[in-house]
């Protein structure tokens, strides 16, 4: 996460016309923001392309940039806005999410799924393990790898996911608990055979 009066005199800077500020901007914040898209999109040149509509959207609206969420918040909620509009193009998810609302505030986030979801980094550095997730992720509707990307891949705290999202924080703590559910079966025999490979 980025520091919070840093990004804040950037954005003064920004609103002064700072051209050296916006490249900074770009420079602190466009990993995040590409990271973001291609993990949601699934495509290096429309991640590319978010990417650049992101700072593009941001710069021409800074003077409507509220402080209270910080820039990085702000700029990962314009972000997320846009992959929005890609996903939704050429195509609505099928997999209903409605019933997301039930039981809001009654499902805790076991522990255990806390644990599983965080991946050895020695596992998860390998190239296999990595494409694994992401197929995994893309199988996932929007609005669950929109939380699991933020909360857990991003390291977002649940009031920021929250922002980002324009959701209440319960719904991201429900959303979570069912992204993380839903990865665990997709993935469990995967890392099971990188666990326990099979005798010959």
């Amino acid at each position: 996460m980025s520091d919070h009066a840093t990004d804040q005199a950037l954005s003064e800077r920004i609103r002064a016309g700072d051209k050296s500020a916006c490249a900074e901007c770009i420079e602190i914040h466009s990993p995040a923001i590409y990271r973001l898209a291609l993990r949601m999109l699934g495509d290096e040149t429309e991640a590319e392309d978010v990417t650049q509509e992101t700072f593009l959207n941001a710069f021409k609206s800074i003077d409507s940039f509220e402080w209270r969420a910080g820039l990085q918040t702000w700029l990962h909620r314009i972000a997320y806005n846009n992959v929005l509009m890609r996903l939704r193009k050429p195509r609505r998810e099928t997999v209903s999410v409605e019933d997301l609302a039930e039981n809001e505030g009654l499902i805790e986030t076991p522990r255990q799924l806390l644990d599983w979801c965080c991946l050895p980094e020695a596992e998860y550095a390998t190239t296999e393990a990595r494409a694994e997730l992401a197929r995994a992720l893309n199988e996932l509707p929007e609005k669950l790898r929109a939380v699991f990307v933020l909360r857990d891949l991003e390291g977002h705290s649940t009031e920021e996911t929250a922002t980002i999202l324009a959701i209440s924080t319960v719904a991201v703590k429900t959303r979570l608990h069912r992204a993380r559910l839903a990865l665990r079966e997709q993935l469990a025999d995967y890392f099971s055979e990188m666990t326990h490979p099979q005798e010959s």
